[in-house]
Formats: structure tokens, C-alpha cells, sequence
């Protein structure tokens, strides 16, 4: 199965890889991100996007109805992290975390779901392994993945009846340029390829993922 789908923060590093990984798939990639979306691999570039808004995201996905027609799969990338910890940090990172991480997922997927309804289609959210178990300084990040992690299953019992399938992925690591240089003495051959992570996605947008919803499923490398 392929189609057409909308990736959120398809600026960042995994997103723009999950671009490249599903365009090859044979996917009509539609990219939304605050800045700027490289054209390449994307048939709609949907750069200034302010996801954490929600008139923004309604106005984007008019735009994806009337020059798109359809939409069959969105993939919840957009977000952020921030490390510290309760007793020294701030409160207001929490919202931050909270707006950047499940905000985003809520509003996108509120406003592509009547086109995803249509289609019977799939929503792929990236939560995170630490909203399993949180570590020290990872309290303000894992509570906002652990948000993202309810907000699939709670999405997820109510569409099942409507065939409109949706699962979280719960990455450890990421492979990024930002985490090597935030973790120079690290085995980087522990961590998760955006590639790897990408191709995780594509088989949950997939026919062979039909049966699957309201899972998330981690994806930590040997971390």
C-alpha cells in the first residue's frame, strides 16, 4: 500500500529522512513544518506551518484537500527535547514539551482526520522510550511523550470501528548530528538511524501493518 502522506516536521532530521524513505517507497509525500521544507522528495511543501496552532494547521490542511484531493497516512514528527531536572528547571518547559511534542500530534491529526477517514488511512506518532521509564533530567520530555503514547491509544480505540489505524513508534537514541555532538564519548553504533527509525514507519503505514493499531512499539537499538 502506498498513497499520499502528510509528515509532520519534515524540516528536522528524521523527518526530512522519512521523506526520502517513503518518497522511494513510492508515497506522494506532503511535508508541513515551521521551517522551511526542502522540496525534494515532497510533492507539497508546506513550509511557515505553526503546528502548536490550531487555525494554522486547519488552514494547511484546506490547502492539502483542495490541492491534494485525499490523504492517506500522516506521520507525527514534529517535536522537541530539552534536558533538566524538576527541582533546577523550569515549569515553563513543561508547557513548551507538552505544546512542541503532544500539541502538535493532537492538532494535526484532528485536522487531517476527516480526510483520513475517507481514505481508512494511518496515523504514525513518535513518542519516545522514555515515556516508559524516565531518567534523571528527562521529566518534562518523557511526560509530554507519555502524552503522545495516550493520545494513540485513546485515538486509536476511537477510530478502530472506522478502520482508520493508529500506532506510536518509541524510539531510543537517535543517530543525529545534534545527539553526537551532545554525547561526543558515546557508542554511537547503539543508537537508531533515522533511516532505520524512517523504514519503521513506512512498514506501519503499509498493508502488511493492517492489523496493527493502538501499539507502540519501541524501537531502541541495543541502548
Amino acid at each position: 500500500m502506498t498513497g499520499i502522506v502528510a509528515v509532520t516536521g519534515a524540516a528536522g532530521a528524521l523527518g526530512r529522512k522519512a521523506v526520502e524513505i517513503l518518497a522511494a517507497a513510492g508515497w506522494k509525500v506532503i511535508g508541513l513544518d515551521l521551517g522551511e521544507v526542502a522540496p525534494d522528495g515532497v510533492a507539497l511543501a508546506l513550509g511557515g506551518v505553526d503546528l502548536t496552532d490550531e487555525a494554522a494547521m486547519t488552514a494547511a490542511a484546506a490547502r492539502i484537500e483542495s490541492e491534494v484531493g485525499r490523504l492517506d497516512g500522516l506521520v507525527n514528527i514534529a517535536g522537541g527535547f530539552a534536558w533538566e531536572t524538576v527541582a533546577d528547571g523550569s515549569v515553563a518547559t513543561w508547557d513548551k514539551l507538552y505544546a512542541m511534542n503532544v500539541r502538535t500530534a493532537l492538532i494535526a491529526s484532528r485536522a487531517l482526520l476527516p480526510l483520513l477517514r475517507a481514505s481508512q488511512g494511518a496515523i504514525v506518532n513518535i513518542g519516545a522510550a522514555a515515556s516508559v521509564k524516565a531518567g534523571a533530567g528527562m521529566g518534562a520530555y518523557a511526560a509530554s511523550k507519555s502524552g503522545v503514547a495516550r493520545l494513540t491509544e485513546a485515538l486509536a480505540e476511537e477510530l478502530k470501528d472506522e478502520g482508520v489505524r493508529v500506532n506510536a513508534i518509541l524510539p531510543s537514541i537517535l543517530d543525529t548530528p545534534v545527539n553526537r555532538a551532545d554525547m561526543p564519548d558515546a557508542d554511537f553504533t547503539k543508537w537508531v538511524s533515522p533511516a532505520q527509525l524512517a523504514g519503521v514507519v513506512a512498514f506501519l503505514l503499509s498493508a502488511d501493518a493492517t492489523p496493527i493499531t493502538g501499539a507502540l512499539i519501541p524501537v531502541t537499538g541495543r541502548v
